[in-house]
């Protein structure tokens, strides 16, 4: 029995030595062993006199393939299992004192592995067939394979899975129409690239790779991108976001929950609006929406620090004039609730309020006070320099602009007047 995974093992002696480990595992095979019975018996556990050898664990790898036993009847301490679904976990020996540490092991592999540790801790038989203490092939080491490249249909595995240990995969020009469920089993990964490809809606799934930091989606068939990716663990780890070249008329206003993104591209889609909270991307830094249908940008967009921004080739509108009012005197009630929740930061979701109310609380627009409106408002139009969101601008046009407009919201008529300076 194997399994491939990183070892870290410790030893619990360092600290009162005054030394440190380097706190980094390196990749290696774990095999659960019959001790063969002209084995000489280790210092702890041997085998016994006239009996069955028990289970011992070997760890070998690529500088020392010959392994290093460890035995295990009644020898481990404890098992640390917190994170075994993220494929670590910890098991801590009696002799010698060392912690082994595993991770980036697969979740299920680790679990069963795990099983029969604890089995022959206890002196049970293990069920699952034990390996030959023998040096392991450095062929086993290629399922350690991190980044993996296919940029052809004729190179894309149909009869075996992608090594689990993947970390960066591409598969691009393969004529895949949707996402093959097998890449989202890869939970190590940090980097996907779909591009040039005909996939046309995104699982939800994709959520649940924790530690996706790059995910390019360029040149599909894409029409949305959903809100339960929004709302994944993706707001966590994803950085930088590529799907130019689609079919996306509008993002969701909940795309702006994807707060640790640094590179967006959303070039030649259909877009007609950015969401109207992007001033919420606070790490952003390139951006671009080129060739798209984009008439205005979102109020919230001042609040962008760029180092570089591409907006060629849009439809920007010329500002309006006269402003377009919504006010409602006295306001409702459910306006005036709406108001106060989301001003005085009151928490709120669908386990508490009906969810068309949290959609009405979403899409809520924020005025140059700070407060915010549902249905009763004002809405005007200016113009703003891109510079003073951004370093480095590409023009908005041919002629050398600059220059882009900007929708703006106001709670009440005194907001509006107060900032008629900013709207002429």
């Amino acid at each position: 029995m194997k399994l491939h995974c990183e070892v870290e093992v410790v030893s619990r002696h360092l600290p009162a030595l005054g030394l440190r480990n380097r706190g980094k595992g390196v990749r290696a095979v774990l095999s659960l062993c019959q001790q063969a019975p002209r084995t000489p018996p280790g210092p702890r556990a041997g085998g016994e006199r006239g009996g069955r050898h028990p289970a011992c664990l070997f760890i070998s790898t690529l500088k020392d393939k010959r392994g290093t036993r460890y035995e295990l009847k009644e020898n481990i301490e404890q098992f640390f299992t917190k994170f075994v679904d993220e494929g670590k976990a910890t098991v801590r020996l009696k002799e010698p004192p060392v912690d082994i540490c595993l991770s980036k092991a697969n979740s299920s592999s680790l679990k069963s592995f795990l099983s029969a540790v604890r089995l022959a801790h206890r002196g049970c038989d293990v069920e699952a067939p034990l390996s030959t203490l023998t040096p392991v092939k450095t062929s086993e080491f290629e399922k350690f394979k991190t980044k993996m490249v296919i940029t052809s249909k004729k190179d894309y595995p149909l009869s075996k899975n992608f090594p689990y240990s993947l970390e960066h995969l591409q598969t691009s020009y393969c004529g895949l129409v949707r996402v093959d469920m097998r890449m989202l089993c890869l939970k190590n990964l940090r980097k996907l690239d779909l591009s040039h490809n005909h996939i046309k809606k995104l699982p939800a799934t994709i959520g649940d790779l924790i530690y996706l930091q790059e995910l390019n989606l360029n040149d599909n068939h894409l029409e949305s991108f959903s809100v339960a990716l929004c709302q994944s663990t993706l707001q966590k780890s994803l950085q930088s976001l590529d799907i130019s070249k689609n079919k996306i008329k509008a993002l969701p206003v909940q795309f702006c929950q994807l707060r640790e993104l640094i590179y967006l591209k959303l070039d030649d889609n259909e877009l007609i609006r950015l969401p109207f909270k992007m001033g919420q991307l606070r790490n952003l830094r390139f951006l671009s929406a080129a060739r798209n249908k984009l008439p205005f940008l979102p109020s919230e967009f001042k609040n962008l620090s760029l180092e570089y921004l591409d907006l060629f080739g849009n439809t920007f509108e010329q500002p309006k004039v006269l402003p377009v009012i919504h006010l409602q005197m006295p306001l409702t009630l459910l306006e005036s609730s709406a108001r106060t929740i989301l001003y005085n930061r009151i928490p709120y979701g669908s386990h508490i309020i009906p969810f068309h109310l949290c959609q009405d609380l979403d899409t809520a627009k924020s005025c140059v006070c700070g407060r915010y409106s549902i249905s009763s408002f004002i809405q005007g139009t200016t113009t703003m320099n891109l510079h003073s969101v951004a370093h480095t601008v590409v023009l908005v046009d041919n002629m050398g602009g600059t220059e882009a407009p900007v929708i703006s919201y106001f709670c009440s008529l005194a907001c509006y007047v107060n900032s008629c300076d900013m709207l002429k």
